[in-house]
């Protein structure tokens, strides 16, 4: 017996006389009138036309769920193939003093680490992910401190790479980037991740050096020495309520700085929120859906900002770039499965997200490899197939779960939902993109 999709998704365009449909098992999106949804909730007689049928949104449920767990083993497999990203963390030690960030209360914060850890931790990754493609990822802390000894280190951790042939990616503030240019080989260097935070004087307020000196200016400077370089930059804003209103100043500068038209400069917008704690005051936050709400008012008021920047809504703008949508979506969160992440203290953790956080660790890789198989176990079962509130949930396949930090940080279980606004965010999507 043929009934609606358990995988449609539903959302009311601004006008309220049309909706857009989305179903990722199937593959398909369209705008319906109201007759045509009242139609699909209400056939004549159980008759559905065939383009419904055709399209998926309306199923045989034994067979829509057969093509769901072929689906499943597909994803399983192709995620068994994708490439590894490795985070190592040589510090959680920072030369800034930024109002929001989540590892200020974080202990053991080194300016040094041992070349006998990083032959240790190419060892490990050499042997445990052996046949698996892979590259690295800086984080920190800082991890482009400026001491000698330090640099050093990082020179030599640098070498290492570069020497077994795996690509680098570093995620730093940006202020002392042009003392490290000269080792990054441009070829092999993925992408340098640099945070605005807005124009001068609003980035100035909120990311500064721990003796309150302004940064902006010196980190305009390494973005332009990158791109010169060919090294490529993915610039990241942090938004929250207090610097929000400055983004549209901040797509100008890079428009007229040349960034935004470069092949090898990129954007993200971050979504200041609490992780372990924040200490800005919550009233500052946005939620999933208010932030892309404002984004949204903010691009109609200013177009000027999809140039810089291009926000996701979902799936929508996947929609639009590529005429067609995503594959289903599981699994949203790497964790332990395409990601690790691992410290100078020889620790390994699940992700950027609780690596250095007290009672997170998953094993070492120094001065011995252990690994805490249990815990392990734990994260790499995490999938909508494994949370048990996401089975019979229509926007699983978009939101995949979502992450298991947050998800563990709000209810004491790595399997729970993160749960996704969805729905909303197609229906921004659809008018930001779709009109």
């Amino acid at each position: 017996m043929l009934k609606p999709s358990r995988h449609n998704i539903i959302a009311p365009l601004k006008e309220g006389k049309e909706y857009i449909i989305v179903n990722i098992l199937s593959g398909n999106a369209d705008i319906l009138s109201g007759e045509e949804l009242a139609f699909l909730n209400h056939p004549n007689e159980g008759n559905y036309p065939n383009e419904f049928i055709e399209k998926g949104y309306v199923a045989d449920p034994q067979k829509e769920d057969l093509d769901y767990r072929l689906k499943y083993i597909e994803f399983l497999e192709e995620r068994e193939k994708e490439e590894m990203q490795l985070f190592f963390v040589p510090t959680y030690a920072c030369n800034f003093t930024c109002s929001y960030c989540y590892q200020s209360g974080y202990p053991d914060k080194n300016l040094s680490f041992s070349r006998e850890v990083t032959d240790a931790f190419f060892d490990f990754i050499g042997q445990q992910f052996a046949h698996r493609k892979k590259y690295i990822t800086l984080f920190g802390g800082e991890p482009l401190l400026s001491s000698q000894s330090y640099k050093e280190s990082l020179s030599y951790f640098i070498e290492k790479t570069v020497a077994r042939k795996l690509d680098i990616a570093i995620v730093t503030n940006g202020y002392f980037l042009e003392e490290y240019l000269d080792i990054l080989v441009p070829g092999s260097t993925r992408e340098i991740q640099i945070t605005l935070d807005g124009t001068r004087d609003m980035h100035n307020r909120r990311r500064k050096l721990k003796n309150n000196s302004p940064t902006f200016d010196k980190i305009v400077e390494n973005i332009d020495a990158c791109l010169q370089k060919q090294i490529p930059v993915n610039l990241r804003m942090v938004v929250d309520r207090e610097n929000m209103d400055d983004l549209p100043a901040l797509a100008d500068f890079a428009i007229e700085k040349g960034w935004a038209d470069h092949p090898l400069f990129k954007t993200q917008i971050g979504r200041n929120y609490e992780l372990h704690y924040c200490q800005n005051g919550k009233s500052q936050l946005f939620n999933r859906l208010s932030l892309y709400q404002e984004l949204l008012g903010l691009i109609k008021k200013h177009p000027q900002i999809v140039r810089f920047h291009k926000p996701a809504f979902s799936v929508m703008k996947f929609l639009q770039e590529n005429g067609e949508l995503p594959k289903p979506l599981f699994d949203a969160c790497p964790a332990c499965k395409s990601e690790w992440a691992m410290d100078y203290t020889g620790s390994i953790y699940s992700c950027t997200a609780t690596v250095g956080k007290p009672g997170e660790k998953l094993g070492t890789f120094h001065p011995k490899v252990e690994l805490f198989d249990e815990k392990i176990k734990n994260w790499q079962q995490r999938d909508i197939m494994h949370i048990e509130d996401c089975r019979n949930c229509n926007l699983q396949l978009i939101c995949g779960g979502g992450c298991g930090s947050i998800a563990f940080n709000q209810n004491q279980n790595i399997l729970s939902p993160d749960c996704r606004p969805i729905g909303e965010l197609i229906s921004l999507g659809a008018e930001a993109y779709f009109k």
